[in-house]
């Protein structure tokens, strides 16, 4: 099966050459399923926050894109409530040659850079566009509040 001989690849690879600031663990036996953490960068809006996601690898991988869910509640424009994040490499500009770990550093920039263009969330990039303060305010309340440990 190539998925999974794929999947075992990519997640020796993180394994031994982690990624700053990103944990990675597959859901017991299971490597479609792994349980992941962004610890938040001292200079992002999260700072001082862990914030946890589900990746699942569907039976057809690399052939199709990874599914990402945010578990933990984030103030964000490009990460909606039902913790789905808006990546393009996650859906339209999937290729299968895309790595995990690549989908993982793109994951892991998006959070610590919120960007008002191409948001899941349109109020809240219209806030980080308009009203920075007060949009930095409410992320820090909500880091505070659901992604502190």
């Amino acid at each position: 099966m190539t998925a999974l001989r794929r999947i075992q690849k990519e997640l020796r690879d993180i394994t031994s050459n982690p990624i700053e600031g990103l944990a990675v663990e597959p859901v017991e036996d299971n490597v479609f399923e792994w349980k992941c953490a962004i610890k938040a960068a001292p200079n992002s809006p999260y700072k001082g926050g862990t914030f946890h996601f589900n990746l699942s690898l569907p039976e057809n991988f690399p052939f199709k894109a990874p599914t990402v869910t945010f578990t933990t509640k984030i103030y964000h424009p490009g990460i909606n409530e039902e913790g789905q994040i808006c990546v393009p490499i996650l859906r339209d500009q999937w290729k299968p040659t895309i790595t995990l770990s690549s989908v993982l550093s793109t994951i892991q920039d998006k959070l610590n850079n919120p960007s008002p263009d191409d948001p899941f969330e349109p109020a809240i990039a219209a806030q980080l566009k308009n009203d920075k303060g007060k949009f930095l305010a409410t992320a820090q309340e909500w880091t505070r509040k659901y992604a502190s440990s």
